[in-house]
This record gives C-alpha cells, sequence and structure tokens, in this order.
C-alpha cells in the first residue's frame, strides 16, 4: 500500500488550540456501515450524547497513562538543544529525541540546570538518542521542575504550553505516569458523563499503555509496509481481561476509548478473540486488511493525514469510508487532533 492512499487536505484553521467546554459538549460523528452505493451511514451527534449510543452490557476500555513532562530545554556547551523523551530503556536512561541531534556525540553533556543534567550514550537514526542523568532518583522531580507538557507541534504555542495545558492535556482517567503524549480520545470524558454510562449499563475497565513521541512522528515512507512503528509500554491486568472475556461471553461490545486502547487490546488478544494478561512492549501496526479480534466499537479523535493513525481507522472501518466521513467532517467543521472533536466508528468490512 501506498502512503499516498491515505493523504487527504485539511485547512489549517480546522486544527483545535483548545478542548471543548465543558470537554463532552465536543462534536462526535457516528460512522455506521452502509451500502455500497450509498456510502457509511453519518450521523452527528456530541460526546454527552454516546451513553444513548451504547447498549447494557457493553464495556468500555480507557487509557488511564498519565502525560509526563518529557520536553527539556538545554545546552550543550552554548548551544541549545531541545530533548523529547520518548522511551524508557533503564533507571535514568531514555531514548528521546534531539533537536538539533546532528552536532551530539556519545559522552556529550547537556545541561538542563546546574543540578540536572544528561549524558549522550548513543545515536540513531532521524534524531533518536540514548541518553543517561545524571540523578536517577530525583528524575522524577527534576522533570516536574524543569521539563514541559509535550504538546503536539501542531498546537500553536510559540511559548510553550500554558497552564490552562496542565489540566486540558490530562484525561480524567490519568493516574500513572509514563506517557508522552495524551491518549486525546480520552480528553472528552467528564465525571457526569462517566456517571451517565454507568446509569445506563455501560461498564468501564482501565488498562494502561504509555503513549510514545512516536506518535508524532510523520510516515516518510513511500509504502505503508516502509515504515516502523516505535514500542510502546503497556499493561492490562488479568483482572480487567476477565471483565472484559466476561461482557464480552455475556454479549456486550467492547467500546475502546483512542486508538491506544485498541492496540494494546488486539496485542493481548488470543485468535479466538479472548483477551490475555498483559504486560511488556508492543509495536503493533494496525493498517487495512487487519483482522480485529475484539473490539466492536471505537471511540477517536479526527487524526492527521498520511499517519499510522488515519491507517488503523481506515483498518477499523473501511478505507473509503472514512475517507467519506471525514470530507464530512471537514466540510462540516469539525475540529481536528488532539484538542479537537470525536468519532463513534462501527467496526465493519467496508470499502
Amino acid at each position: 500500500m501506498r502512503v499516498d492512499d491515505f493523504d487527504f487536505d485539511l485547512p489549517r484553521q480546522l486544527i483545535a488550540d483548545r478542548p471543548a467546554e465543558p470537554r463532552d459538549a465536543a462534536r462526535l460523528l457516528e460512522v455506521e456501515a452502509g451500502g455500497l452505493m450509498t456510502g457509511p451511514e453519518l450521523t452527528d451527534w456530541h460526546v454527552r450524547d454516546l451513553p444513548g449510543l451504547l447498549k447494557a452490557g457493553d464495556v468500555l476500555v480507557v487509557n488511564d497513562t498519565r502525560v509526563i513532562p518529557a520536553r527539556l530545554r538545554g545546552k550543550r556547551g552554548l548551544a541549545g538543544v531541545e530533548i523529547m523523551l520518548h522511551q524508557p530503556v533503564d533507571a535514568g536512561r531514555w531514548r528521546a529525541f534531539a533537536r538539533p541531534a546532528k552536532k551530539l556525540s556519545p559522552g556529550d553533556t547537556i545541561v538542563f540546570a546546574e543540578d540536572f543534567t544528561a549524558t549522550v550514550i548513543a545515536k540513531g537514526e532521524g534524531g533518536d538518542v540514548e541518553i543517561a542523568f545524571n540523578d536517577p532518583a530525583a528524575l522524577a522531580d527534576q522533570l516536574q521542575r524543569h521539563g514541559e507538557i509535550p504538546l503536539p507541534p501542531y498546537i500553536d504555542r510559540p511559548d510553550g504550553p500554558d497552564a490552562r495545558d496542565l489540566d486540558d492535556y490530562q484525561t480524567m482517567f490519568a493516574a500513572h505516569d509514563g506517557a508522552v503524549a495524551a491518549p486525546t480520545a480520552g480528553l472528552h470524558f467528564t465525571p457526569a458523563l462517566l456517571d451517565a454510562l454507568t446509569a445506563r449499563g455501560v461498564e468501564t475497565v482501565r488498562l494502561t499503555l504509555h503513549v510514545g513521541a512516536g506518535t508524532f512522528l510523520p510516515v516518510k515512507s513511500e509504502t505503508v509496509e516502509e515504515h516502523v512503528m516505535h514500542a510502546e509500554r503497556g499493561v492490562l491486568t488479568a483482572e480487567a481481561a476477565a471483565r472484559i472475556n466476561a461482557a464480552r461471553a455475556a454479549g456486550g461490545r467492547v467500546v475502546a476509548v483512542g486508538t491506544t486502547s485498541l492496540r494494546l487490546l488486539e496485542s493481548a488478544a488470543g485468535e479466538d478473540g479472548a483477551v490475555h494478561p498483559f504486560t511488556g512492549s508492543t509495536a503493533i501496526f494496525i493498517t487495512p486488511g487487519h483482522r480485529f479480534r475484539v473490539v466492536d466499537l471505537l471511540v477517536t479523535n479526527f487524526h492527521l493525514p498520511r499517519s499510522t493513525l488515519f491507517m488503523l481507522v481506515c483498518a477499523f472501518a473501511g478505507t473509503e469510508w472514512m475517507k467519506q466521513a471525514y470530507a464530512h467532517a471537514i466540510a462540516t467543521g469539525y475540529r481536528f487532533y488532539s484538542y479537537g472533536d470525536t468519532s463513534l466508528l462501527h467496526r465493519q468490512t467496508a470499502p
């Protein structure tokens, strides 16, 4: 498959700089199976309508990762260096994207503050470096003091994230530190919405997938098959797996909140669709042709053209039908990306 097949034009003014207020006031586009001649069935809702779109017995699976202040600004000598952490290696050691990286060499010291430094251990491709911090035990505290919440590059903040972003860029489920990007579908949920879902008879189950900075990276290859995904760490407990399996056995549908939840569920699923406990890393790359084993519905924001996430939603709901859904979203003014609106996709075999 060619990456060009997943391209589309998006007007810059549709990229959201702030989330809707309240969060569940965001728009929601439901995409259901349609006919070959008519295309998908598209219905405009709001996130607060979600309880009415789900059924008693359905299970909502959310990602409870918490975004850490993973962007650091330091100096190598007199030269400024920006570091974006994306994957822990060991205590105090991380893989990161450095900018500019070409002047960094193994052994170089990057100074972030008087008592906060890191040494370059190795260099990889595309600005990837491995660094070791000087005081692993103090790293979490140092990140809180000197790091920034790593907003995506398409959110316009010339001076970096502001005080409002510290709250806006965390979901209500955030509990376990480790993500360097938010699981953005979860940003739409509020306590009131969760209460309404519970009253509807929809169970909520949590898993953890620490979203990596690779989610920001464009696909630079000409073909989909050439692209290499970055691994991300995840945990699905035995209790969570059992609750999901019980809901499925009783006829409930699995509703993944976000592509991160979906990717971990599909990584943890057996051939028969049963979900097993999972602890480790996954680099699963879901593209059209993937056989989904677990997830029946997907709540997900509107993604970048040519991105692995747009490829994933095309795999889930059909490439041509997702192109029609995105054309509808653009024509009717839906807001895109992390702080934007969202969709409810039904899994289907589609054009």
